[in-house]
């Protein structure tokens, strides 16, 4: 592989140290060693993720599962005092509980059945298949600290004041130039994962293409204190000359009103006295913001990266993919990512699994991509284009509440209905989707995946499964064998159940063991590597 280089030169990186990250409690780097850097260290992680966000501390907790040597590296010193988005889907809940997570998010705040899709138009996610129908209010910052708290807990080095300014990547791993409190240091990882936002340090040094539209229309958002906090009520509110959106937060109010006159620098902060003017303008009468806590910008652009994956650089949430924000789909995106990608890449950060084993994740995640970008701009066309597309969001808004289409809406809008392609497919419905918590001889599906973090073969005892038992032995160290109670797998004899809780495959209940043997064998070395070399007596599953 070429090397891919980028402002830290060679020379540069001659004379530069690397830093060794020190054992104990989570503290800064320590000042570089005098050694200069050896093409026979082991590195200093197994894994670099750049970004604390969701997509990052997602998957440093998925990587952490795994034992993977993983350091995450946030350029901003603390976490921010603003907060981005206030929820977190179905889509993102059934994820989490397949980590034993999700009970942390439910208990901080409230459930709501039903979520906005475009005006007024409602969603009805009571009649999706989930054992989550709804949608969880809970602040984009507290799900960063629960998801922070967990990654430490799993051994995870989360290092804030670090600033990436530099990679370089070859065949035997990647060299990260970093700005940290200490100064100028030089980090060696097999891997990194560009978790950092939008305007990615990663995917620009990596030189990934970002094609897409540019944004048209712009936003304005303000968490603000009004002097009277009765002069907006909550939703929308349609003016003389506008709308304005208000969503009540403890303590203040998020209002969001279209930008009529952004200026030349999109990038140019938002002054008080301009959003006081937008909001007035918009609603046609004055009302009075005592206090802003945070004033912002955002545009309709989308894009989406060419490739998730080049060489040993990956990337994961907004710095794959950006969207108009309707739907508030932004972080369960992000989560979803890592999830995808935290499974295979930990495979092959241990050795397991050949390294194309990630050009995987490329295939669903980009193609997840692509219809995320589609839904938002749909959504978001409807919205802006007032009574000229009525009828349609009228018509949407029939079919997201009608009895035999409510479901199959809310599941494609939240993700739910997400199906990865497969391998050997058999026609059984649970293909490629997220498999229920099927209930076990002693115990069930979804602590077994949390507790492991591994895949699983479930199988049906009364359906003589023994040739596949025994087709999955090389691949113990990495799936579990267990028995389902009778009838919870129906019509088929076995499920094979990815570590994101996909199903990965599913025996059909008229082939040949030996032909459905051969078929999982093919699977498991697709998904989770080579076979180990099996010793011993043969044993059953529990």
């Amino acid at each position: 592989m070429p090397d891919t280089t980028v402002p830290a030169t060679e020379r540069a990186e001659q004379r530069s140290p690397i830093a060794q990250i020190p054992s104990g409690p989570p503290t800064a780097l320590q000042s570089p060693i005098p050694s200069p850097p050896t093409d026979t260290s082991d590195g200093d992680a197994d894994v670099l993720v750049v970004g604390a966000g969701p997509a990052g501390l997602m998957l440093a907790c998925e990587l952490g599962l795994g034992n993977v040597r993983t350091v995450v590296l946030e350029r901003h010193p603390a976490p921010p005092g603003f907060c981005r988005g206030f929820n977190l889907n179905a889509r993102s809940l059934e994820l989490l509980d397949r980590r034993g997570l999700a009970d942390r998010f439910l208990a901080e705040g409230p459930t709501v059945p039903t979520t906005a899709f475009a005006g007024a138009a409602q969603l009805n996610l009571a009649a999706m298949r989930t054992k989550h129908p709804y949608v969880l209010g809970i602040a984009q910052t507290r799900v960063e600290e629960i998801l922070a708290e967990r990654a430490t807990e799993l051994g995870v080095r989360i290092l804030r004041g670090h600033r990436l300014t530099g990679l370089r990547q070859d065949d035997s791993g990647v060299r990260a130039e970093v700005d940290s409190p200490d100064g100028r240091i030089l980090l060696r990882a097999g891997w990194l994962v560009g978790c950092d936002g939008a305007r990615s340090t990663v995917r620009k040094l990596a030189q990934i293409g970002f094609p897409g539209t540019p944004a048209r229309r712009f936003t304005l958002l303000g968490d603000v204190v009004l002097a009277d906090p009765q002069a907006i009520p909550f939703g929308v509110t349609a003016g003389a000359n506008g709308t304005v959106f208000a969503i009540p937060r403890p303590g203040y109010v998020r209002l969001i009103t279209h930008d009529p006159q952004p200026p030349d620098n999109r990038d140019e902060p938002v002054t008080l006295p301009a959003f006081q003017d937008t909001l007035d303008r918009a609603l046609g009468r004055h009302v009075e913001i005592a206090e802003a806590h945070w004033l912002t910008r955002f545009g309709d652009a989308v894009r989406l990266a060419e490739q998730l994956r080049h060489g040993r650089v990956l990337l994961a949430g907004d710095a794959a993919h950006i969207h108009p924000p309707a739907g508030a789909i932004g972080v369960n995106a992000a989560i979803d990512d890592a999830m995808n990608l935290g499974w295979k890449l930990g495979l092959v950060a241990r050795g397991q699994a050949p390294d194309s084993l990630l050009n995987t994740y490329h295939t669903e995640r980009h193609a997840a991509g692509a219809r995320l970008l589609r839904n938002t701009q749909a959504q978001t066309l409807i919205a802006v284009e007032g009574e000229r597309l009525a009828p349609v969001r009228d018509l949407l808004a029939e079919l997201a509440q009608a009895e035999e289409t409510a479901g199959y809406f809310a599941e494609a809008i939240t993700g739910v209905g997400t199906r990865y392609p497969v391998h050997h497919g058999s026609g059984h419905p649970w293909e490629g989707r997220m498999v229920p918590d099927v209930p076990l001889k002693r115990d069930r599906l979804l602590p077994l995946l949390a507790l492991t973090g591994g895949g699983a073969l479930l199988v049906d005892e009364s359906t003589g499964a023994d040739s596949l038992q025994e087709a999955a032995r090389p691949w113990a160290d990495r799936v579990t064998v267990v028995s389902a109670r009778p009838d919870s797998l129906p019509g088929t004899p076995a499920i094979l159940v990815r570590p994101d809780g996909h199903a990965a495959w599913a025996g059909t209940p008229s082939a040949p063991h030996r032909t459905a043997a051969q078929q999982l064998r093919g699977v498991l070395n697709h998904w989770f590597g080579p076979p180990t070399k099996v010793t011993g007596p043969e044993t059953s599953a529990t």
